[in-house]
């Protein structure tokens, strides 16, 4: 049996993007606020002034950056595998990608039957 596949990977561009973000602030977090398809667009903050509540749900880290959403939106999500990518534009107000001319974008796949049944969810970071 293969490896469970992850529910949140990241493109090189994101990557890049976390980089350059963690050498202005620090530590991260995401956490996927709102959207229920693709074009929604994942909010990131530095780790110390986001409170992240016992009813969200970790997806799993990208760039060693723990990804959250709320229980209620991983209800839309949970089928999918999320891709967060970069694309030009304006982050969302209170997300750090504001102001750099690019903004983090989340698309998605569908996890095949297979897949989908050898996923659980990943061990809770401590934060």
């Amino acid at each position: 049996m293969s490896a469970s596949p992850e529910r949140v990977v990241a493109t090189a561009a994101t990557l890049e993007l976390i980089h350059q973000l963690r050498l202005r602030y620090g530590e991260l977090l995401f956490f996927q606020s709102g959207g229920c398809c693709d074009g929604s667009s994942p909010l990131c903050y530095p780790r110390n002034e986001f409170q992240i509540s016992d009813s969200d749900v970790y997806l799993g880290s990208i760039g060693d950056v723990p990804f959250f959403m709320g229980q209620e939106q991983f209800a839309y999500w949970e089928h999918t595998q999320l891709i967060i990518d970069v694309v030009e534009g304006m982050g969302g107000m209170f997300s750090l990608d504001n102001g750099t001319g690019k903004r983090f974008l989340t698309r998605s796949r569908l996890f095949s039957d297979e897949e989908f049944g050898q996923l659980g969810l990943p061990a809770r970071p401590a934060l």
